[in-house]
């Protein structure tokens, strides 16, 4: 079964989708402004874990991660850069997609835009004006944050806590210093589209609920994100879609935790912001994605060179294990004797991690106690057969690749230069052959001596000779 911690209710839930077997899930994406930072990222590949997840478990995802390409931020590093808004958003939403394929994270089934959706928001702001939670000041129309009875129910907020708390500046044409922005008037030099309350742009939060509802339904069933977009961003996605729809929204939040940089938060005062393509110059996707996975997704993270060397090192483990699996079976493992091994414990330990609130650090552990149960059964075992070679790679493919994406069997052997390596060692040890059918000994034994000086480690079975790659200390 199942559970899923709610921000919502705060507590854990047996997962129930709307439909039996889909799930529709929706993401907050980038504002692309800029490359994403290596916090982004955290979010990105969680969300990902999660989703992969839900595959593995059968279920159809309908995965939805919104770009916000109309924003403040935007037009200030437009007018900066002397350049269109429309041309900085196209510049890093091409840097996002390619900085999430080598993150190895899984394309979303869609990827809406907002400014794309234009109708869709100015449809939703017209409904909300007519069911009375919004108003028009010249242009500007707010959302009336008192109308909506439950307002703060998501991040636990009382809104009188929040008036008397507020260091907001307050707007003469806001009613409330809490109400917030669905239309923009338009201000000179900046985008704009036509209206029925003049020429202006969405606000943020409008933008989200009008593209997550097209898309998924007035009512679906998990929204994720940040811890930072609980309150307003999702508080307010949560007001304003339940005002015009008169239904639930969501009935599963997720967020996840914040990452410091070497026990500091990130800031680029600090001289610790680091983006996702920084990080992947030094360690590769797996490395990222293991360090990910080996923290519960709500709590906080550190960051540091020491921890994802630590990863790195981990890794090695798990891909020794994939590429000696991957080499023995490409290489014609003999059918060798049968070995009684529970694949299935190792499962059923991996799924009820992954069932209890998507406990991805329990679930990468048990990987690594497959890694040492099965090298051990190698190590006591020279003659073990094909099917269990079969359904050990079968394991780490639907887990550590299928779910946790730390481990990439088609870049194995996926370059030209080890295709060639592969190529040539085949070559070697057909001449060896040929050696020892003539009875050249001394050239036979000369081959294998040099190999295992390469560290390829031969391996003479009854049928044929088999290699591994050992790798250097």
């Amino acid at each position: 079964m199942l559970t899923i911690h709610n921000t919502l209710t705060r507590k854990k839930e047996e997962f129930k989708p709307i439909h039996p077997g889909e799930v529709r899930m929706y993401v907050c994406g980038p504002t692309v402004y800029d490359y994403f930072h290596i916090g982004n990222a955290r979010s990105f590949i969680v969300s990902d874990f999660i989703r992969r997840y839900l595959e593995y478990k059968g279920y159809k995802v309908t995965f939805a991660m919104n770009l916000t390409d109309i924003d403040d931020k935007i037009i200030r590093k437009a007018n900066a850069g002397n350049i269109e808004a429309k041309e900085v958003a196209e510049t890093f939403s091409a840097a996002f997609f390619e900085d999430i394929a080598k993150l190895k994270i899984k394309k979303a089934t869609i990827y809406p835009k907002a400014t794309e959706h234009i109708q869709d928001i100015i449809n939703l702001i017209k409904k909300l004006e007519e069911n009375g939670y919004a108003y028009n000041i010249d242009g500007n129309v707010f959302y009336n944050v008192k109308k909506f009875t439950t307002y703060g129910k998501l991040s636990g907020k009382n809104t009188e806590e929040l008036e008397s708390g507020s260091r907001v500046e307050i707007n003469e044409a806001k009613r409330n210093p809490l109400d917030f922005s669905l239309w923009k008037k338009a201000k000179e030099g900046e985008p704009y589209w036509e209206s029925p309350w003049g020429a202006g742009r969405p606000g943020w939060h409008i933008e989200c609920s009008a593209m997550s509802c097209k898309h998924l339904g007035e009512t679906f069933d998990i929204h994720a994100g940040g811890n930072d977009l609980i309150f307003p961003h999702h508080e307010n996605e949560i007001a304003q879609s339940e005002a015009a729809t008169g239904k639930k929204f969501v009935n599963y939040w997720l967020h996840f935790g914040f990452l410091n940089i070497e026990n500091e938060k990130m800031s680029k005062s600090l001289g610790n912001f680091f983006t996702a393509r920084d990080v992947l110059k030094r360690y590769s996707a797996e490395v990222i994605r293991l360090f990910f996975s080996q923290t519960n997704y709500a709590g906080p993270l550190n960051f540091s060179d020491d921890l994802l060397s630590g990863a790195q090192k981990g890794l090695e483990k798990i891909t020794n294990l994939a590429e000696k699996l991957d080499d023995e079976l490409k290489a014609g493992r003999p059918s060798g004797i049968e070995i009684d091994f529970d694949f299935a414990k190792f499962y059923a330990d991996f799924e009820a991690a992954m069932d209890d609130d998507f406990n991805t650090s329990q679930a990468s552990a048990v990987i690594f106690d497959f890694v040492r149960a099965v090298n051990k059964v190698l190590a006591e075992n020279s003659e073990a057969g094909k099917r269990f070679f079969e359904k050990a790679k079968e394991y780490l493919a639907k887990t550590a690749e299928g779910v946790l994406g730390i481990v990439d069997f088609s870049s194995l052997h996926g370059d030209d230069s080890k295709s060639l390596e592969n190529d040539l060692i085949e070559l070697l040890l057909n001449l060896r052959i040929e050696a020892k059918k003539e009875k050249n000994f001394a050239l036979s034994d000369k081959i294998r001596n040099e190999l295992t000086a390469l560290g390829i480690v031969l391996q003479d079975g009854k049928d044929k000779t088999t290699y591994k790659k050992v790798k250097a200390e």
